[in-house]
């Protein structure tokens, strides 16, 4: 039989399941048999104690009785005290909430009515699936009393219903404890699924030395892309969401607040085309040929799954937003951003400039957990990374520029280290010469990868490609016919 509930007080900004219950016509999700079998089984058998308190909170009971028994049942556990019928009546006697439940009769009929304790998981499940739809209608009613207040920012009541929808489901599914053994057995399953493919691990950067170090880019990781201005770093984001999306096929999502989408498009035009920049930005005019080249050359990068958001000044909860349609709606495997510091972050932070970019960088590393998506975010480099003597004017970790939890979010740091910036180098052979530098990488080596930067065609080259690339040249030259002997190789 059910025991009857009382009405109790709630607090202000408790759900009354009853009025919304009765303003639908539904009665709230509940299953008070079930609930009334779970505590009766806890008060016969030790193990479906266990049980319960493993799988179980006091919100799974909708009946505030039974939410007392339960709570009761949980300190007297607490306390390594035995659970039965007289020890649960003395802890309901010492919070005098005894009468409240009904008195010992309650108990009594508890532990007399249950069929068979075996049959406590069965009623468990029950209680957590009650839970989840009672937690849905929760979020439910908070979303439908967030929107009506018009001071509300969309984005970010878009992104606090997807998280209060997820987090319903989420807080009623528990891990269990696992034995090491058969954590191996998921591994050594892992390292024989990762052994049988052929090629990367993670969304490939199109860079031979690169890939070597970071298997592709893994799902999860946040990637920090960092250098000081002009050096390079929209290019090599630009030349990384191109290979992945040209190249392999595999959608990329690139959110640039910086340049606008024709800038960004018309980079990737020269890139593409073997054109020179001039020619695509107009200061130089196109042959009939070259029209031809361009039209060609263009027609994968066209049909490439290559998403661009330009939006400027982009607050941190619109990009989660967009990311996780993205993700959904086109099934996006890689997201670039730049850069970092133009990010938006929450509104109580403005003003206190670190503390903003470094709730930036703590959403960027959860969004990216979240979607199991790697996330490559561009980062300024402080003036110091230049001025400083020694380490040939290479950057390090500590020149992430307004907050050092840049360094401590991010799975893997890159700089691009340019010689001639810094000083270092004035030859003109030199100016092309560029370093790919992992400096952290939390699940593998680091390294440096030495490149070259073709500024004409906005392209990075790994320094081996540069040299077949040299050579092919020459050797074109040497079979022309109008090649001389006096001809020199300029």
């Amino acid at each position: 039989m059910a025991i009857e509930s009382k009405p109790q007080r709630r607090k202000k900004d408790d759900v009354d399941f009853e009025s919304l219950g009765a303003e639908l016509g539904n009665t709230p999700p509940q299953a008070l048999d079930a609930e009334e079998g779970v505590l009766g089984a806890m008060l016969l058998e030790p193990s479906c104690v266990e049980a319960a308190l493993g799988e179980l909170s006091p919100a799974c009971f909708y009946d505030p009785r039974n939410r007392m028994i339960f709570e009761a049942i949980t300190l007297l556990d607490y306390e390594h005290s035995p659970i039965d019928k007289i020890t649960v009546t003395g802890k309901l006697r010492q919070q005098k909430k005894l009468e409240e439940v009904g008195g010992t009769i309650t108990l009594v009929n508890l532990s007399e009515k249950v069929g068979s304790a075996a049959h406590v998981e069965y009623y468990i499940k029950i209680l957590k699936q009650k839970t989840i739809q009672r937690d849905l209608i929760k979020a439910s009613y908070e979303i439908l009393k967030d929107s009506y207040d018009e001071s509300a920012n969309v984005d970010e009541l878009i992104d606090k219903a997807q998280t209060k929808v997820y987090d319903a489901v989420q807080n009623n599914i528990k891990r269990d404890v696992r034995d090491i053994g058969s954590i191996i057995s998921e591994a050594m399953e892992d390292i024989g699924r990762m052994q049988s493919i052929e090629g990367l691990s993670g969304v490939p950067s199109g860079f031979s030395k690169v890939d070597a170090i970071t298997s592709g880019w893994q799902p999860s990781d946040l990637i920090i892309l960092a250098a000081r201005p002009s050096v390079g770093k929209t290019a090599f984001a630009l030349n990384l969401a191109r290979n992945a999306a040209v190249d392999h096929h595999i959608p990329v999502a690139f959110f640039s607040l910086e340049m606008s989408s024709i800038q960004l498009v018309k980079r990737l035009m020269t890139t593409e085309s073997g054109l020179s920049a001039d020619k695509i930005k107009g200061s130089a005019k196109l042959h009939g040929d070259e029209w031809d080249q361009l039209n060609l050359r263009l027609k994968p990068l066209a049909k490439a799954p290559l998403y661009i958001d330009d939006t400027p000044g982009l607050h941190i909860m619109e990009f989660r937003a967009k990311a996780k349609n993205l993700v959904k709606q086109k099934n996006v495997k890689l997201i670039v951003v730049d850069y970092l510091q133009l990010m938006q972050g929450p509104v109580e932070m403005r003003g206190l400039r670190e503390q903003e970019v470094a709730a930036v960088s703590r959403t960027l590393k959860a969004t990216a957990k979240e979607l199991d998506v790697p996330i490559i975010a561009l980062s300024q480099l402080s003036r110091q990374s230049v001025q400083r003597e020694g380490a040939k004017g290479k950057p390090q970790l500590s020149d992430l520029r307004e907050s050092g939890s840049i360094e401590q979010d991010a799975d893997m740091v890159i700089f691009i280290h340019r010689p001639d910036y810094v000083g270092m180098s004035d030859s003109l052979e030199d100016r092309e010469r560029s370093q790919i530098l992992i400096a952290k990488h939390r699940n593998g080596e680091t390294g440096e990868i030495d490149m070259r930067f073709r500024s004409d065609q906005v392209r990075f080259i790994e320094e081996d490609d540069a040299l077949n690339i040299q050579a092919s040249r020459v050797e074109s030259r040497m079979n022309s016919e109008d090649f001389g002997p006096d001809e020199s190789f300029q």
